[in-house]
Order: structure tokens, then sequence, then C-alpha cells
């Protein structure tokens, strides 16, 4: 039987196999340190031009990133991406809401017209949840500012009066390059909660508010833009270049190519022209393998790494392919940092440990799913079973999943009278409150693993970090064991759930 470029030869050949690792088999092996674990800084890149606070990105999932999930994810530091199984119309109103959610102007401002009536405007500023609206004529130029205060009961107005009655016509406005300071330094000095932002003639660009300020400085550590605005992420089809384009325009600053298995031809040059046509960042895959990883890093800004590890992936099962992801991230890392383009470890991380372990491994970030899935955040709905509550979480290779649009993710065709052959399943996981908390668990483990190693930065960590093998007796060990758990720990569960 003559060779083929699968390394083919006598069958009995495929037999002399390599081994291939993940996260249970290895633990880092402790060294001298003089870092203490808050101290260490977690910033690193998930693409060639998009840095993050937090190295952590909520998987493109229908049950674990939409707009608020994203929006949380990037206000505590991480990336959300926000999933496919939406219309192109709606991946971009998701993408619009993630990048106007902090920003400092408010675009989308609820004004007033002079010829109003006060029940009107109160009626409307009631309807869209705001205390105050600008007044502006039909060209947008600022006339006054009305607020609650202007038309509550006690003061001489009546709900049939004109808004140009009832207005405080001596408006402090400022201009679009206002500073957040600058901008809480007038609303201080004149005792206001709002400032309308215009142009040289002054027309209405858009609004500044009080509480609005208060919110960024709550999110310090948020992951912004260039012009402070949360960073974004969207999930695309190998083929979809509508889909791409628009999310683009919408603002996204990171594209996924979303395909259970980038290396393929059709979808290298697919996502090829995908990158050639868009401004943000495009991240590919996934991928398992150095061979991929050089078929993509000419023209990718990031690699996404993982063949069937997810808690709800059965493609390993189901087809019989794929790699245990310390391996595959590793093989993927080694060329992809030839090329200085980031890698993310996508899959498999049920603790802090297996996230800081992929870390040094090669990956620059983590992307996670079912850790996430069950928090207040992600899109699943919550169920109760036998007393406790759960919420809905499946697989994007699940029949749901599949039948809701996201079949070409396993490079299948949309069929409806055609049977889907999954990889993956429809499941519950337990709920789990708030994304803050898990997150700050998450990224203290990951902490406390760098602290371990004596490494400041993540770079440091590649660095100085080494593995060593673990038996199932040590495996073993690692866990709780000999005990009845009486107290549960909100950083582990002995099943990983």
């Amino acid at each position: 039987m003559a060779n083929d470029d699968s390394g083919g030869g006598r069958f009995s050949d495929k037999l002399q196999v390599p081994e291939a690792l993940t996260f249970d088999d290895v633990l880092l092996r402790p060294k001298e340190s003089h870092v203490e674990p808050d101290e260490a800084d977690l910033a690193s890149r998930v693409s060639k031009h998009v840095e993050l606070p937090v190295p952590v990105l909520s998987a493109a999932m229908d049950t674990v990133t939409e707009d608020e999930m994203a929006i949380a994810m990037a206000r505590h530091g991480g990336l959300g991406v926000i999933h496919r199984n939406l219309d192109v119309d709606e991946v971009a109103a998701h993408v619009e809401r993630v990048k106007r959610a902090d920003e400092l102007i408010i675009r989308d401002v609820v004004t007033a017209t002079p010829d109003q009536t006060v029940l009107e405007v109160d009626e409307m500023m009631d309807a869209e949840g705001v205390n105050g609206a600008p007044v502006v004529d039909e060209d947008g130029t600022v006339l006054g500012i009305i607020s609650g205060t202007d038309i509550r009961p006690y003061l001489e107005v009546g709900e049939q009066d004109s808004v140009r009655e009832a207005m405080t016509e001596e408006v402090i406005t400022a201009r679009k390059d206002v500073t957040a300071r600058e901008a809480l330094e007038l609303m201080y000095e004149h005792k206001i909660e709002r400032v309308p932002i215009v142009d040289e003639g002054d027309q209405l660009i858009g609004l500044v508010t009080m509480q609005g300020i208060l919110q960024r400085r709550e999110y310090d550590n948020a992951a912004r833009d260039e012009d402070g605005r949360l960073i974004a992420g969207a999930a695309v089809g190998p083929f979809e270049l509508d889909r791409a384009i628009r999310a683009d325009e919408a603002g996204a600053d990171v594209l996924f190519i979303d395909c259970a298995h980038a290396h393929n031809r059709n979808v290298v040059d697919s996502a090829r022209e995908i990158a050639e046509a868009v401004d943000a960042d495009v991240v590919v895959g996934n991928i398992g393998t150095s061979e991929a990883a050089e078929a993509l890093v000419d023209f990718a800004d990031g690699l996404k790494v993982g063949i069937g590890p997810g808690s709800i992936c059965t493609t390993r099962v189901v087809s019989g392919a794929g790699m245990p992801q310390i391996t595959a991230v590793s093989q993927v890392a080694d060329v992809a940092a030839e090329h200085d383009v980031p890698v993310i470890a996508d899959g498999g991380i049920r603790y802090s440990g297996d996230a800081i372990k992929a870390i040094a491994a090669g990956a620059d970030a983590v992307m996670l799913g079912s850790y996430f899935a069950g928090t207040d955040e992600a899109p699943g709905r919550v169920v109760t079973m036998q007393g406790k509550k759960y919420k809905q979480y499946r697989g994007m290779g699940s029949v749901g999943a599949m039948q809701s649009g996201d079949a070409q993710r396993y490079l299948k065709e949309e069929d409806e009278d055609e049977e889907y052959v999954p990889e993956g399943v429809e499941a519950a996981t337990p709920y789990k409150g708030s994304l803050r908390s898990e997150l700050h668990q998450l990224v203290g483990g990951m902490q406390s693993g760098m602290g371990y190693v004596g490494a400041a930065t993540i770079s440091e960590f590649k660095e100085r970090s080494e593995f060593v093998r673990v038996s199932a007796a040590g495996q073993t060990e690692s866990h709780a064991h000999d005990v009845l758990i009486t107290d549960e720990a909100p950083n582990y569960k002995p099943d990983g759930s």
C-alpha cells in the first residue's frame, strides 16, 4: 500500500500513535515566587489588535452569549462573542447595543419639541425610562431642556401647557470632545444631571449623563476600544460574507469564523476572503493541530482551538475525531507564536485551574460555555428540577441548535426534510447567579496559578510555567477525597459542574 499524505503505509503502523493530553493529565510545577496572586496581571491579547484586561471569552452559543452577556463580559474585562443563530440584522443590533452600552455620549437621545404638551412629554419620558430630555426644534437645534422636576404637579405648570412654558431655557452644553471629568465638573458646578452635546451650530449630537459617568467609573477594568466603547465580538459562518460585513459595520471589534473544523480548504479560502473584506480582527477556528495553524496564520488575527472538548459536544464520540485540549493548544501555539498570532483555548474548562493550564500550554485567552451558561446574563431559560434551579444549555451541534440555523457550523446543509446527525446534546446546567461572581472566582484562581509559578504577567507565566504528568491516582488525589463535603465552595464542585 502506497504512502499517502496522512502517513499511511501499513495499517499496523497506525497503531504507533502519539500520546495526547488534556487538563486532568497535567499540573503546573510550583516554583519559587515573589508574586502575590492579587498582583498578577492577566492582561492579554485575544487577537492581533485587541487586548483584554481579563483573557476570558464567553462562547458564541445561543444559550450563552447575546448582548446582555456580551455587555457584562466587557464591563468586567472579558469579551462576549454573540452567537449566529440570529438573522443578520439581529446580530448587528446586538453588536450595536454592546457598543452603545457604556458610551460616554448617548447617541440615541429621547428629545422633546417645544409645542408638545407637558402631559405628552411626561408620558414619553416615563415610557422611555428617562427623567429628562433636551428640547429641540425641527432642525435639531437645542432650545432648552425639560426634566421631571420641571413638570411635577406641585409646580405651576398644567398638563396641557406647552413644553416651551415649562422647560429650562438656559442650557449648559458641551462639544463632542468633552471628557468624562470635564462633563462631571460641569454637572457639579451647575447642579445638573445631564449635559447635551452639540455641534458648532448648536444642533444636538448626544447626551452625557451623571448616571452614565458613574457607571463607567464602576467598571474601571472594562474592556474598551480607543473611543471608550465596550469591546464586542460576533460569530459568523465560514461562508457568511454578508453577515461578517454587517457585523463589522455595526462596530464589532473581533469577528469569529465559527466552524467545528476550520482545517477545511473551502473554509480556509472563505475565511481569507472575509478577513480581506472587513476592518475588524478575524479569529478563525476551531482547529486542533499544527498543520491547521500553518494553513491559517498568514491571514488570521487569531486562532481558536478545540475539537470536541466541550461538555455538551459529542464530536469525538460521533465522528471518532478530535484532539485532547492541552496537546491541541500546545501544537497550535508552537506555530502561532512564530507569527505573533494569539491563540484562544475553546472548551473543556471546568475549573479555574484548567484555564490557567491552557495559558501555560500556549493559549493567550480561554473561551468558556457551560461555565457561564448558568448565570443570570445568559439567555437560556431557568428550569426547576427536583427543587433545584437550572438553566437551559445546548451544544451548537445539537439538533435544536441546528434546527435554529447553525448546521453550517458543522459543514452540513440546512435541510428541513433531512434528519440531522448531531454532534452535541441539549442539557441543563446548575443556575449560578451573577456573572460577576463566576468571573471573580475564575480570575482569582488563574491569578493563584500565576502566583504558584512566580509570574506577574501572562508573558512571564508562559516562560516560567512547566507541567508535570499526573497519574490516575494523582488525579484522584487532586480532588477533595475521603470526606463528605458539608459546605460547598463557590469555585469547586467534585463533578466539575
